[in-house]
């Protein structure tokens, strides 16, 4: 499995995190004494189901390291754009790689021992895209001050996740991939592109995960999946800085800790 090792963003003067990055990438952020995006790196490398890492928005003179091979992309000019490439990319390197890992650099607390178990469950579903989504519960009992946003479903409340897996043959669907991303803040284009059935379930509060992933997969002709997972650290990423105050904080123990 190759991981695409998203650090393209650089915050701008209007995020909330930019007295932090000073302009600098979103990746090189200091957390408990390493860069942001390097604990994750970490855990893809710890990670045995890894083969290899494309890092895409920063170079080898970032001083981001791992024992994984890895290649270098530039930073395209968004998610899509960068998912895409690193795809092509992987594609490149192992003409035979059919699924790819698509991961944040903003979640520093993923371990190897998560990295696997998303790996395992992405590949025994072997969907089209294979999305993660966490229960409120789990996120507060493990991150009781994340503020998180939730979206409310049928009995439960979910936030995403940010390590998500997919097949290469969606980058065949550019057009599709990009108006999804252009859609993903208004539920309105959100609803005209996966189905107005959806959006009403939504409304009622009557959609569960099981009856979206079927309606999705239906409207928009991919297999899509989505699965609960029990790992709140697979969805703590960093937007704001109390987020990342909570994240020093967390990982300043683990490191004293020694793990």
């Amino acid at each position: 499995m190759q991981a695409l090792l998203m650090c393209g963003s650089v915050p701008d003067p209007h995020d909330p995190l930019y007295p932090e990055t000073g302009g600098g990438p979103k990746a090189l952020l200091d957390v408990a004494g390493k860069p942001m995006a390097q604990w994750v790196l970490d855990a893809l490398t710890g990670a045995p189901s890894v083969e290899g890492v494309i890092l895409i928005g920063l170079g080898p003179a970032s001083g981001l390291t791992t024992s994984k091979p890895v290649a270098y992309l530039p930073d395209q000019g968004g998610a899509v754009s960068n998912a895409l490439a690193g795809v092509r990319e992987a594609l490149k390197q192992h003409a035979g790689t059919t699924h790819v890992l698509l991961t944040a650099c903003d979640v520093p607390a993923v371990t190897a021992e998560m990295i696997e178990w998303r790996i395992a469950v992405g590949r025994e579903a072997a969907a089209d895209f294979d999305y993660l989504a966490i229960e409120r519960a789990v996120m507060e009992a493990r991150f009781p001050a994340s503020r998180r946003t939730y979206t409310p479903l049928r009995g439960i409340q979910v936030c995403g996740g940010d390590i998500n897996m997919a097949h290469v043959r969606l980058a065949e669907n550019a057009a599709l991939v990009e108006r999804l991303a252009a859609a993903r803040k208004s539920p309105l284009r959100t609803a005209s592109l996966i189905g107005w059935n959806v959006l009403l379930l939504f409304l009622l509060r009557q959609l569960t995960i099981e009856r979206g992933e079927q309606l999705v997969s239906r409207n928009l002709g991919i297999r899509t999946r989505f699965h609960l997972c029990p790992y709140a650290e697979l969805g703590m990423d960093i937007d704001k800085p109390h987020q990342l105050a909570i994240l020093r904080a967390d990982l300043g123990r683990r490191r004293a800790a020694g793990a």
